[in-house]
């Protein structure tokens, strides 16, 4: 359940390399119990902002307070009451599942007794106590994730941090992490803040939702919210090099509320997208612009991400959604 009081709070933090501002005065609030998520594409600042949330790096200016601690005058406490899962492995491969969660209980002071139950208790969490003698290298990549999970909850910590918790596992497997997440929040009431550029985990996971990108904190509400801002349906047209003369037409038309452009793709915020696509059609033939697919949809959160950013959220590969749906309709062939 979701408390009254913050456990993050976070005022006009930035971080700077040289020229470049990975976090720009970013401000924002999380929740006693909530599942918060930091949404953006890669090297939009996600990272950086949970390492100087965690203590590892240091913000040029600003602050913040995690778990009743400021995260500059007060480190130790800040980490004795945190839990973090890093976004690259960090287990031990010569080491059992159980050698892995004790080591870290060691570290954190954990009497035995309560550390071998504390073992026991996250290991069943995970489903993995059957694995516990198993070494870490035997281990799947879906299985050490959820290792990761249950080390991070070792020592009971208030806030739980998780950068990229499925990121390189397949839907499967990132499925079940997800329920993992869901499942350590209801029961235990922990708070976590996790970072993604998995529209589909932040809508399933998070409570409320931060988009950021370049640095910035763009927009923050919960995720019915902020589809709900863009209002009615999505209508995608796909007009080549044309797209930009066909959307400087469609701003003309005030029954349109939102028009983004981005590759070869034209994003109309319409009511009652499926009436209006013969108007569409109608707008692109009188201004000699042919229409290679168009589509309808509800406004999802890479909607508002590219109504706010004006572009889609990139996955690894450098290709994002639209990107997939773009050769879809390709190989479909036109569609009107």
């Amino acid at each position: 359940m979701v408390g009254s009081e913050n456990a993050i709070s976070v005022k006009k933090l930035s971080k700077h390399f040289g020229d470049l501002k990975a976090v720009d005065d970013i401000s924002f609030e999380v929740k006693e119990g909530e599942i918060f998520g930091l949404l953006g594409p890669n090297g939009a600042g996600k990272t950086t902002t949970i390492k100087m949330l965690t203590t590892l790096i240091p913000p040029t200016s600003g602050t913040a307070i995690v778990a009743g601690y400021g995260i500059t005058k007060s480190q130790n406490e800040v980490r004795k009451r945190i839990g973090i899962i890093f976004q690259d492995p960090s287990l031990d491969d010569e080491l059992t599942g159980w050698e892995n969660l004790e080591f870290h209980a060691i570290l954190y002071r954990i009497g035995k007794k309560k550390r071998t139950e504390k073992i026991k208790e996250v290991l069943e969490l995970v489903e993995l106590l059957d694995k516990k003698d198993t070494l870490i290298k035997d281990y799947s990549g879906g299985m050490k994730r959820r290792l990761e999970i249950a080390r991070g909850l070792i020592h009971e910590p208030s806030v739980l941090f998780l950068d990229e918790p499925t990121v390189g596992l397949d839907p499967q497997t990132r499925r079940k992490i997800w329920d993992y997440i869901k499942k350590l929040n209801g029961m235990h009431g922990t708070t976590v803040i996790l970072t993604t550029h998995y529209i589909e985990e932040a809508d399933y996971l998070c409570g409320r939702v931060a988009f950021v990108d370049h640095g910035k904190l763009v927009a923050l509400d919960t995720p019915s919210n902020l589809k709900d801002k863009l209002g009615g349906d999505v209508v995608s047209v796909q007009a080549g090099a044309n797209s930009g003369r066909l959307g400087k037409a469609m701003k003309k038309h005030s029954w349109i509320k939102n028009v983004s452009l981005h590759d070869d793709i034209v994003d109309l915020s319409v009511k009652d997208g499926d009436r209006k696509i013969p108007d569409i059609v109608d707008i692109a033939r009188k201004n000699g612009i042919e229409i290679g697919s168009i589509s309808l949809h509800k406004p999802s959160l890479e909607d508002v991400f590219i109504y706010y950013t004006g572009k889609a959220i990139r996955e690894e590969s450098g290709e994002g959604m639209r990107g997939v749906m773009r050769r879809a309709r390709a190989r479909t062939g036109r569609r009107r």
